[in-house]
């Protein structure tokens, strides 16, 4: 049997990262449209750890916590395909706003820039604009309701019943969509099967 090395503390983010089509067309966006002023980048020639030709740019916007969303400007190696708006399930990155007036007025702010921003939706522990980004990736801007810790506390306290239900009504479906053997959480790599 292995021997596992306790864990260290994770302090948050550093960054997500993601594809984008242009670095212009991103900044303008993430920076003017958002708010995100704070950004660099560097450019790199080779991909890091394989040593691989394709020039990128390594894009980062810094946010007030201290955290980054990132991106790659890399064309070299980009696939048109991939920059097709994407279904929320797949991949979207939620920003955390302070109150319903700030979400509200980032509404108001995004719509001026002629972006469809829709919502707000209430969730039940936060309410939520959604858009998309240039490069086919959902945002979304919530903020916390009153009850939002209280709420997640609740559901926290009901999950492992809330799993163990979940994972007997859906299993056969998965088994049979990906294979047992993609899906056994003690697998060593499931991705290279």
């Amino acid at each position: 049997m292995a021997r596992h090395i306790e864990p260290r503390p994770i302090l948050g983010v550093h960054h997500a990262a993601y594809r984008c089509r242009d670095a212009e067309q991103t900044i303008w966006f993430y920076s003017d449209v958002l708010g995100l002023v704070e950004k660099t980048g560097i450019v790199l020639e080779e991909v890091t750890g394989t040593g691989e030709h394709d020039p990128y740019l390594h894009l980062f916007f810094r946010m007030n916590n201290g955290e980054y969303l990132a991106f790659f400007d890399a064309p070299g190696s980009a696939d048109p395909e991939w920059f097709q708006r994407k279904e929320s399930f797949d991949l979207h990155f939620a920003f955390e706003v302070a109150s319903e007036e700030d979400l509200l007025a980032m509404q108001e702010r995004i719509n001026s820039y002629g972006i469809s921003a829709v919502g707000p939706v209430d969730h039940g522990f936060v309410k939520s604009i959604y858009m998309y980004d240039p490069n086919g990736i959902q945002m979304e801007l919530t903020y916390r309701v009153k009850d939002h810790d209280k709420i997640l506390a609740g559901a926290t306290d009901a999950f492992p019943a809330k799993l163990a239900e979940w994972t007997k009504r859906t299993r056969g479906a998965k088994e049979a969509k990906f294979g047992a053997a993609a899906i056994d959480q003690r697998a060593r790599n499931p991705i290279a099967a």
